[in-house]
């Protein structure tokens, strides 16, 4: 059995780690000195400190320890940072501490392009297991050999946001390091949410449909993402897929990348329904990543339920495509060689069945479990508020369910405490019928029209019950976002504005395990140049 160690055992260790002149960095530094390069340490000047500094080529290089910037979990072929640390008591400390060490490099990369300065990352595994290759890469940035790479426009953390709704994508990624530069939606009714919660709204939105937007008024970023509208990629759209007037709106999506040029971003997140993989019998999504592909970026897929992270069901596929990545095809033999939590059989058939795709699958971890049910969010109404509705229209509702559901409903009404179901109306056999659901977990918000999209809430217990809608401010709890988003517009609105958004803590965690992952990945092993405006 293997003992753990002590925290003073693991105090001391800490304490002989070295934060500069590391074995690796004095082998580095020997072997460009013996190439003739000449060069400072340690400047305090500069963002970062690096650890060599040639002024002559205005070029910096860091030799980052794998444990202390966050690449060693990549080496234990774990799927993300905190499996690292599962067995540690002070896991949360770690997390948070390398967590921190890993923007703080992404952010002095970003102020050093800015200045001018060429930079070049280096992990000490990969000094110790090839220190020729390092060196020779570090002349060759020098000399000016190595050509520009949209590598560079990483570390900025920009993004250009199309398809922003009410701007619940921004919402989650400035929480994580990513800042907004430009965004685009059709609808003026989205847009005053949007602009009630973003007041530099004006500097860089531009409202209008996605078919008639100029590549040039996009301007360089790190990162686009579309969620493009998902109605012709769902049943109540008639399923015309991405030929339908609404979901097509993906291929002026990919005209403005087309028509970017080398100015696109190095990154691309697109969300939408689960329907887009099984779309025209796969078609769809075949076409949509071969687009991608045509662009030069190769192609991940994933599936999230939002219900991992908030009371809600909501199932979304994502996918990141990246430019100018280093990646090597994963030969598999069977479709169960890709399955995982977040990449369930029929997703992992269909990247088993199409290796005409670049693909770039990489490993995730599990999503986490959920901690609140619907009860969490549900706001305190006084029994008197307006918004619970009459006795005769509550009896109807409950009229309008089957006998299995009005059972569940006659058990909750005779519970000597309150529960509480949300329910939707959908109409069965050509008639309406209220639909209840129980477990915790509310029904995936949808944007109402005519009404049946509005999910119900049915509060039951102590010989009594009370019937209403989803309040906007539950509506919005439902999506991850805090009571501090401003919602000061009707209730459908609202309603429409949270139907058709991403889930806050979603994207969050796309963003701590895929996006910034990406970057600090993409930051390491080769030159970055300062990125000129028009390349």
């Amino acid at each position: 059995m293997v003992q753990r160690r002590t925290r003073q055992q693991i105090s001391e260790i800490m304490r002989q780690v070295k934060s500069r002149d590391t074995r690796p960095e004095l082998a580095f530094r020997r072997a460009l000195w013996a190439r003739g390069v000449r060069y400072r340490l340690h400047d305090p000047q500069l963002p970062g400190k690096p650890d060599i500094v040639i002024p002559s080529a205005r070029l910096v290089v860091f030799i980052d320890g794998d444990y202390w910037h966050g690449n060693q979990w990549r080496g234990r072929r774990h799927a993300c940072l905190e499996a690292q640390f599962v067995a540690s008591p002070r896991a949360e400390y770690w997390v948070k501490k390398i967590s921190g060490n890993m923007s703080r490099d992404r952010r002095n990369t970003a102020q050093l392009l800015s200045g001018g300065w060429r930079v070049l990352r280096f992990w000490e595994s990969e000094v110790t297991m090839n220190l020729d290759y390092c060196v020779e890469t570090t002349i060759r940035a020098i000399r000016g050999d190595i050509g520009v790479s949209p590598q560079a426009r990483l570390p900025e953390q920009t993004v250009a946001e199309f398809f922003a709704g009410i701007g619940l994508m921004r919402w989650s990624l400035q929480k994580r390091g990513w800042r907004v530069v430009f965004a685009n939606d059709i609808d003026p009714l989205k847009y005053e949410m949007y602009k009630a919660n973003f007041p530099d709204a004006d500097q860089h939105f531009h409202l209008g449909d996605i078919h008639s937007l100029s590549s040039d008024r996009v301007p360089q970023a790190t990162l686009a993402t579309a969620s493009f509208p998902c109605n012709d990629l769902s049943l109540a759209g008639g399923m015309k897929g991405l030929a339908g007037k609404q979901s097509g709106a993906f291929w002026g999506f990919v005209r403005v990348l087309k028509e970017m040029g080398r100015r696109r971003p190095p990154v691309v997140l697109l969300e939408n329904v689960t329907g887009w993989l099984n779309s025209h019998g796969g078609k769809d999504f075949l076409d949509s990543l071969l687009a991608m592909n045509d662009l030069g970026y190769s192609c991940d897929a994933f599936i999230l339920d939002a219900t991992h992270f908030v009371p809600q069901s909501r199932p979304r596929l994502f996918v990141v495509a990246a430019l100018d990545v280093n990646c090597q095809p994963r030969v598999a033999d069977a479709p169960s060689f890709y399955e995982s939590k977040v990449r369930p059989k029929r997703l992992a058939q269909f990247i088993f069945l199409h290796p005409e795709i670049w693909w770039n699958i990489r490993d995730l971890p599990s999503p986490p479990h959920r901690r609140v049910s619907l009860t969490d969010i549900i706001e305190d109404l006084p029994d008197d508020s307006p918004e619970w509705w009459s006795t005769d229209r509550a009896a109807y509702f409950l009229g309008q369910m089957s006998e299995k559901h009005a059972d569940i409903a006659r058990r909750m009404i005779a519970g000597t405490e309150y529960s509480y179901g949300t329910a939707f109306r959908r109409v069965r056999h050509g008639k309406s019928m209220a639909e209840l659901r129980v477990d915790g977990v509310a029904g995936c918000l949808r944007t109402p029209r005519g009404g049946s999209g509005r999910q119900i809430l049915l509060k039951a217990g102590k010989g009594e019950y009370r019937v209403r809608l989803l309040t906007p401010r539950e509506c919005a709890r439902l999506q991850g976002v805090d009571d501090s988003y401003v919602i000061s517009v009707p209730l459908n609105q609202a309603l429409f504005g949270f139907g058709d958004a991403v889930c806050v803590p979603v994207i969050e965690w796309i963003a701590d395990h895929y996006l910034n992952a990406l970057v600090t990945a993409g930051i390491h092993g080769r030159p970055l140049y300062p990125y000129l405006a028009e390349v």
